[in-house]
Formats: structure tokens, C-alpha cells, sequence
């Protein structure tokens, strides 16, 4: 999560409300009490929200 914060400058509070929203790409499960991301997929949703566009994570059901 460190990292995420580093590479975003978002707090974790706000990675976590986006990634509820389905407006930040999902975490995978590393343990009990671990998360982490592709380094791709972050770096992804900063390129598109630097372009002023958006992406969606949510899944269709």
C-alpha cells in the first residue's frame, strides 16, 4: 500500500473509497492482512487520469 501512496500521492483512505467505487484498479490478496497491485494497472490509472479521462473497474454482472 506504501508504494500505491508513493506513486499516487492518495492517501489510503481516498485508494480505498476509489477502489470501492470501482474508480481505482482492484487490489490482490497477498495474505491475511496483506494487499498489493499491478505495478501496470496503477500505473495505467495514472497515465488515463492524467489524460482527464476516466476508467471503470467495476464488474458486470
Amino acid at each position: 500500500m506504501n508504494d500505491v501512496q508513493e506513486m499516487t500521492g492518495l492517501s489510503r483512505a481516498t485508494i480505498n473509497r476509489l477502489r470501492k467505487e470501482g474508480s481505482f484498479p482492484p487490489h490482490i490478496n497477498l495474505g491475511a492482512r496483506a494487499v498489493g497491485w499491478f505495478e501496470h494497472a496503477v500505473t495505467e490509472w495514472l497515465q488515463v487520469r492524467m489524460s482527464g479521462q476516466t476508467l471503470s473497474y467495476r464488474e458486470e454482472c
